[in-house]
């Protein structure tokens, strides 16, 4: 059954790098929860206490805001192959723009992607493994190709224009800070 571990250990960090899909969750003091899906080759472990993802283009930008807001977030892993597992990483994070420094230092970790948007590091404080009994078996058939193919046709400047439009305030009136 469940365990509370105080970072990622070995089994802990090839179990996350077999998976196919997180979940993010994060929320601002008021308004909405957020939990968003995230899927390709995105997420890395860079120590036992810190994890960080590339957040690519998309149609929302509700951990950008939320983070602005509130630095708490957790990570969800489920087994939908192999052993039943759910995982949860717990954690303060901190986002990085293209302009930052963390960004650079980390975008080389990552597939090329003209529609990356932010790098989001998450200090992992707790990680909490749970039983997943009731999660079903499912099949991995392949990526989605359609964000990355949007993101090429539109080049880096339609996606900035984008960004401005669409990604610059949550659904919540919040900043999210993607053009300062």
């Amino acid at each position: 059954m469940g365990k509370q571990l105080p970072e990622i250990t070995t089994e802990i960090q090839k179990f996350i790098e077999a998976q196919k899909i997180f979940f993010v969750g994060t929320a601002a003091a008021e308004g909405r929860v957020n939990v968003s899906p995230k899927g390709h080759d995105t997420l890395r472990v860079i120590s036992p206490n810190k994890v960080i993802w590339l957040n690519l283009t998309g149609s929302g930008n509700e951990t950008a805001a939320h983070l602005l807001k509130n630095d708490r977030m957790t990570i969800m892993f489920c087994a939908f192959e192999g052993k039943p597992l759910i995982l949860r990483l717990y954690g303060h994070a901190k986002i990085y723009h293209e302009r930052d420094e963390t960004f650079q230092k980390h975008i080389g970790l990552f597939d090329e992607n003209v529609g990356s948007r932010q790098i989001i590091e998450l200090d992992v404080e707790m990680v909490q493994t749970s039983c997943g009994y009731s999660i079903p078996f499912m099949d991995f058939k392949e990526e989605r190709g359609q964000l990355n193919s949007w993101s090429e046709k539109q080049g880096k400047e339609r996606i900035e224009a984008y960004w401005e439009e669409k990604n610059s305030k949550s659904i919540d009136g919040f900043e999210t800070g993607i053009l300062e």
